[in-house]
Order: structure tokens, then sequence, then C-alpha cells
């Protein structure tokens, strides 16, 4: 859903569906400011205002490869760049490429005003820490159920909620490991927030 054809070389724009009735979003990066759109409501930031960007990668229910560019600008609502599309009632786009070179080039531009943004990755820290230790509660106690399971000789019932457990650390483990909280720099963006194209 990007559509690049009939705009100027300087201009690069990325486009996506947030939800299948609604509005698309529409960004355009134009030589000295970013402009966007959403429905009847449409908006221009210079990108010397722009104050803060975070990057996460924010799986969904039907896309669990997804990512998310925040951006926080003086005059403007928060702004969210986000890696896939609406397509249908039952099937979501991946926006790898698209969404890669806009955030690319986004950050390139930054660099070039040299403004006062802060670049941020992953999960707010505060939530981040705490939503961890109850990852690592929860894994602990879904192992200590296998292993009553086993002691008890219901290897049908350890193995179901071994199938879980596994389930469950593998995508949480994969959140986790991308969303640490941290900076970075606007010329080296993380590897791990960013989908590989």
């Amino acid at each position: 859903m990007s559509d690049q054809t009939a705009v100027p070389a300087d201009n690069l724009v990325y486009t996506y569906r947030p939800s299948l009735l609604g509005s698309p979003w529409v960004f355009t990066l134009e030589p000295s400011s970013l402009t966007w759109a959403w429905g009847n409501r449409t908006g221009r930031v210079g990108y010397d205002a722009i104050r803060r960007l975070r990057m996460t990668y924010r799986p969904a229910n039907m896309q669990s490869h997804r990512f998310m560019t925040e951006i926080w600008a003086e005059g403007a609502p928060k702004l969210q760049v986000v890696s896939s599309s609406w397509k249908s009632m039952v099937e979501q786009e991946r926006l790898d490429k698209p969404y890669s070179d806009f955030v690319t080039q986004l950050h390139a531009r930054l660099t070039q005003v040299h403004g006062a943004a802060e670049f941020i990755q992953g999960s707010n820290p505060v939530l981040y820490w705490v939503g961890l230790v109850v990852f690592a509660g929860v894994s602990l106690s879904m192992a200590a159920l296998v292993v009553r399971a086993l002691q008890g000789d219901a290897l049908g019932g350890a193995a179901f909620i071994a199938f879980f457990m596994l389930l469950f650390v593998w995508q949480g483990g994969n959140f986790f490991r991308r969303n640490r909280p941290g900076l970075y720099r606007p010329d080296a963006l993380p590897e791990l927030l960013m989908p590989k194209v």
C-alpha cells in the first residue's frame, strides 16, 4: 500500500491502514518537513520540531511481525508509523521494505537538521521490567506444573502444558528481547526493531 509513484525525488510517501474500516495514514517526507494526513485531519511538522522518536516491536493478533515508530513533535498529535496494513477482513499486509525505507530516510533527515530529538528504543522502562518479572514468574510456574505432572505420571498433561509453556516462552522472550529499553543513535538504527528486508 506504499505509493511512491508520481512523487518528486525529494519526497518519500508511506501509507498504511491501521484498521479495516478507518482512513489510511499517509506520511510524506518533504525536503524540510514531515506531512501527515488521516481522514480529514492533516498536518505539517518541520524536522527541527520533532522532539522524540520511539522504535518498538509491536506484534498484533493477526500480524506477529509488526514494528512501530512513534513520533512526538511540537504542534502535532503523537504520530504512529506501523509496518503492517489492513488488506481485507482477515488479512494484514506486511510493508517491510517501504517501512524500512521510510524510517531510515526519516532518521537521515533528522540528522541533517541537527535538531534536539531524542531517539528511544523499546518499551517504557517501568512497564518493561515489571512485565519481565511477571513473564519470568509465569514461565517458572508453568515449568513447575510440568514437573508436577511428570511426578504424577500424567504424561499427556505434562506434554500439553510443556507445549504451551514453550510457545509462551518463545513469543514472550522474543517480545522482551526486541523491546529492551534504551537509546540509539539516528545513524545506527536498532536491527531488532527494523523488519528484515
